[in-house]
């Protein structure tokens, strides 16, 4: 049975850009897109899982959600959180001309909170020092293999969910092999579902705690943290420090040159406590350093 919420934002949300910072590769089988520009999300839920369609209507103000399954309800009135409605800007000051440029074109953006924890963490740690094709290709095997058809209308839409915290301690060994996942990845998501609850918990948390919590889990660094909290926790300060472009898209955009972590971190100082939105500003703005050299491939070895 369909559950449903017209919401109306206090600011023109631009529904699908807030959103596309949580779809994980073009053919991300917990994220569709329909032609009418509707957005759908597979959403594993306290309640249980859960389908979410958000379609947008910016000349009414209007953003209609329509959900189906156990974790309807909860979706639904989550739904603002999701878009950005707790993200406050108020205080960012583009110190940059070209941060302003892309600013003014994306005046309107907010960090989205989707309050879960583990639909950000599994794919971000699948992401860790590999290719995103290799990533990717992962995340989408260990969903097709081990989630669960989104319920609903999101059944026909090939929409999935994610494996629960449960599944994901019972993968044997082999089956991460065969999903092109290596040992020391897979290690690290069955530790962070060991602890999946303590996990969810650090919502409303302050963000350094929230860090300290999520690095706690073994594997899981200062770049997998940030990733998950611009994402679980909408917290607008998380860098993606120890990302290979990153620090060298951020650093030609700013100062015209490739910086490292420790560079980047005194570039992005003066922006606290907004540094994620600098980056972010940087990936939607198309800024990215000239990359002539050879392109890493991905891995072989694994079995297919």
């Amino acid at each position: 049975m369909v559950q449903e919420r017209v919401w109306r934002p206090a600011w023109p949300c631009p529904v699908s850009t807030v959103l596309s910072t949580l779809r994980r590769g073009p053919a991300d089988p917990t994220y569709r897109l329909d032609p009418d520009g509707s957005i759908w999300r597979g959403i594993r839920t306290p309640l249980g899982p859960a389908a979410l369609r958000l379609s947008a209507r910016p000349a009414e103000g209007q953003v209609h959600g329509a959900a189906w399954g156990a974790g309807a309800d909860w979706v639904l009135d989550w739904l603002p959180r999701m878009l950005g409605a707790e993200d406050d800007p108020s205080g960012f000051e583009p110190r940059h001309d070209v941060i302003a440029r892309v600013h003014r074109r994306q005046q309107h953006l907010r960090v989205p909170k989707t309050g879960r924890v583990m639909e950000a963490l599994v794919p971000a740690i699948i992401e860790q020092k590999v290719t995103g094709q290799e990533a990717f290709a992962g995340f989408r095997r260990l969903v097709h293999r081990f989630g669960e058809r989104a319920p609903g209308e999101g059944g026909p839409r090939k929409l999935w969910v994610q494996p629960s915290p449960e599944q994901l301690r019972a993968i044997p060994s082999w089956e991460w092999l065969r999903m092109h996942i290596d040992p020391a990845r897979a290690r690290t998501v069955v530790h962070a579902a060991a602890v999946a609850p303590a996990l969810e918990r650090t919502l409303g948390l302050e963000a350094d705690k929230v860090d300290r919590r999520l690095r706690s889990v073994p594997g899981v660094g200062v770049w997998t943290s940030a990733e998950v909290r611009f994402r679980a926790h909408g917290d607008a300060d998380a860098v993606s420090f120890g990302d290979y472009h990153v620090p060298k898209d951020i650093g030609w955009s700013l100062v015209g040159e490739v910086v490292d972590d420790e560079r980047l971190a005194e570039l992005l100082a003066p922006y606290r406590p907004h540094r994620y939105r600098v980056q972010r500003l940087v990936e939607l703005g198309g800024l990215r350093r000239p990359r002539r050299g050879p392109r890493m491939p991905p891995r072989t070895h694994l079995p297919a």
